[in-house]
């Protein structure tokens, strides 16, 4: 309750702080925290414990609810310090002060590859150059740090790096909300609705409440998770909390404009719409209109990365001469713009088959910057919005359905080495994919013939090279992907990729090269193991991974798997499962069904994800008279076939259940593999 034994209205007292005069006594208040003076340490101020000792102090110190200021700082960062590295929207520390000036000034804005967005073949190629951002003052939510550095007295430098200077200041622009607001410093985390809701730095009313309830979520359930530094922190569940939202309806916050926006009530989202426009002759943009689902079934949904700040992604999805996607996730705050409505079709995955039959999602976000992390915010946000979608149109959930875009096939030989490569190794499938409800997991038991790749993202850390310089090395940081190689051992060299590289070149260990690298969540057929190493076909070849029992970057899987049928050496693999010849109408150019430079040879085996017909969208004029689906009577699988999925027609192949393990393979000590019931 608000109106507790002590009255949270009562008046400052020696601890409250303020600005100006009150600045030095909270820069003296802060040193215990900053680790100046050690001998004020408590007995339970134990390495791992230093930083849950820190909000304890900052809420103290600042009059702000303990676990107000936990929860905030978990829906930020989930309390990791990332080292002091900046966020993709420059925020900095547990608590994400935003000094985006600072942080973005050094940011790498890489776009990797230089893929037709559209992946047509019936009409000439659509390769623009990025947009420079229009330059504006920041927007306050990207400048929290210096405020923060102001109220506290505390160096900006400090705030960066110090994750308790860090929470100190996280506390104080909290009590300068709440004092804004013309509410109390009350203990009572009820009472602070509208403060947390101000905290996220939203312009509109709907995503400053959409923020303040995903952490009085976080309040209601309670957490405990050993940080990125190997700090302890746990914050006790309150199942009964109650806020009072009253204050936040007296912020003057703007109302987004929602009308026509296809999204969960679970987030905050607004309609900013991509132009449908001619503009010269023949040509229009920035999309296709269409009639899904009832003209064809949505299929996939595809996660990209922006390379590129809010602002200025926003001004580059409205021009009619760019291209588009139909959904932008902000990082601060998990506000979602949408753009193109889901019945019609965005250019954004460079696959035009994917492009027809699936919604993109673009997050705020630097590939090539390990540790320019993305929040918890922004995550959250994405697996509702994915989850919703997913629901709407029927779209499974795993790898094979939910794309990242470095896992959509280049449509012919030529357009393979251009493909992005986002949203990259740094991005947490496993977490995601617990967020949305789908958690990954072992659905076998030891020794089966299928396994999942589950690295421990912290754990997992591969180095890679070229993210600011190329050949340099990249900063050491989880990840999700896993390196392969051609034998069991790292002195073999790395898998080859005759896609990206047609003259034998080797693989590297670049952030942006894709031959060599499988990725969490993703399925393959085991090949064979041999002590710690276990290999998976894989672009043809066998391809080797470090898999020890102890601490294994796999799991145990089972399901479908195809293979060359009978009497077959090989078979070819396509980018794309377009229609035979045969079934084009009068009117529409029979598109050509071109097989990648990869063969699916005799005695191999690849996971399924789906089986499908021959499909293609043709829309190659502004005007929609024209506009046809085709639909063939060719069926093909899709398949996991190497970094990126793959398609077999259905007539090449044979289906089968992979549940046990190749002969001879057996993982050591598992007891009679071949045997094994995983019913």
């Amino acid at each position: 309750m608000r109106g507790s034994a002590t009255d949270p209205r009562r008046a400052a007292g020696p601890r409250r702080l303020r600005r100006g005069a009150g600045v030095v006594a909270a820069a003296a208040l802060m040193l215990p925290l900053l680790g100046a003076a050690p001998s004020d340490a408590g007995p339970d101020d134990s390495a791992d414990g230093r930083l849950q000792q820190a909000f304890e102090r900052a809420a103290a110190a600042y009059d702000v609810p303990q676990s107000v200021l936990l929860g905030v700082s978990y829906l930020q960062s989930r309390w990791d310090a990332h080292g002091g590295a900046p966020s993709v929207s420059g925020g900095y520390g547990p608590m994400h002060l935003t000094d985006a000036r600072t942080a973005l000034a050094t940011a790498p804005h890489h776009s990797e590859g230089s893929e037709d967005p559209r992946g047509d073949d019936a009409r000439p190629a659509l390769l623009p150059e990025a947009m420079p951002p229009k330059s504006a003052e920041l927007p306050a939510r990207l400048r929290t740090l210096t405020q923060a550095a102001e109220l506290t007295g505390i160096s900006a430098a400090d705030l960066r790096t110090d994750p308790a200077a860090n929470v100190a200041g996280g506390a104080a622009l909290l009590a300068a909300a709440q004092r804004e607001l013309g509410e109390p410093l009350s203990d009572d985390p009820a009472g602070w609705y509208g403060a947390v809701a101000r905290f996220s730095g939203a312009d509109d009313a709907a995503t400053a409440a959409r923020y303040a309830d995903d952490v009085y979520d976080v309040l209601r359930t309670g957490l405990q998770r050993r940080t990125d530094a190997g700090q302890r922190v746990s914050l006790a569940a309150q199942p009964g909390l109650v806020p009072d939202t009253a204050p936040l309806r007296s912020a003057g916050l703007r109302t987004a404009a929602t009308e026509g926006t296809e999204c969960p009530a679970t987030v905050s989202c607004e309609w900013i719409p991509a132009p449908y426009e001619e503009f010269g002759e023949g040509d229009y943009g920035n999309h296709d209109l269409g009639s899904r689902p009832a003209s064809q079934d949505i299929d996939y949904i595809v996660v990209h990365d922006t390379e590129g700040a809010w602002e200025g992604v926003l001004d580059m999805v409205q021009d009619p001469t760019y291209v588009s996607w139909n959904y932008s996730l902000r990082s601060t705050d998990g506000h979602i713009a949408q753009h193109v409505k889901a019945k019609d079709v965005a250019w954004h995955a460079g696959n035009w088959y994917v492009n027809a039959k699936s919604i993109g999602l673009e997050h705020e976000g630097f590939l090539t910057s390990p540790d320019a992390w993305y929040t918890e915010a922004m995550y959250r946000s994405s697996a509702r919005l994915v989850k919703y979608l997913a629901k709407k149109y029927g779209i499974p959930l795993d790898r094979q359905h939910i794309l990242g875009h470095d896992t959509v096939p280049g449509t012919t030989t030529a357009t393979i080495p251009g493909m992005h490569t986002d949203p990259g190794p740094y991005w947490d499938w496993r977490h995601y994919f617990t967020l949305l409800g789908r958690p990954f997991g072992p659905t076998a038991r030891a020794g089966s013939g299928m396994v999942t790749i589950l690295p421990d993202y912290a754990a997992n850390r591969p180095e890679y090279t070229g993210c600011t310089t190329p050949g340099e090395p990249c900063a050491t940081h989880g990840s999700s992907a896993v390196r392969l190689y051609s034998g069991p051992g790292e002195t073999y060299p790395l898998i080859k990729d005759i896609g990206l590289r047609p003259g034998g070149g080797d693989s590297t260990t670049g952030v942006n090269d894709l031959g060599s690298r499988v990725s969490t969540g993703q399925q393959y057929a085991v090949a064979g193991r041999e002590g710690e190493w276990t290999a998976i076909w894989y672009l043809g070849q066998k391809a080797w991974f470090r898999n020890p029992p102890k601490a294994p970057t796999a799991v145990p899987a089972k399901g479908l798997v195809i293979t060359p049928r009978s009497g077959l050496d090989s078979v070819p693999v396509y980018g794309r499962a377009y229609p035979e010849a045969s079934a084009y109408p009068a009117g529409v150019p029979a598109q050509s069904v071109s097989p990648l430079p990869y063969k699916l040879l005799k005695g191999q085996k690849y996971v399924v994800g789906d089986k499908v017909p021959g499909e293609y969208y043709y829309a190659v004029t502004f005007a929609t008279d024209g506009h046809r689906v085709v639909v063939g009577k060719d069926m093909y699988y899709e398949i996991q076939f190497g970094h990126r999925v793959a398609f077999v027609r259905a007539a090449d192949v044979k289906l089968s259940f992979q549940r046990l393990s190749p002969a001879g393979t057996a993982p050591p000590g598992a007891a009679s593999a071949g045997r094994t019931d995983h019913r």
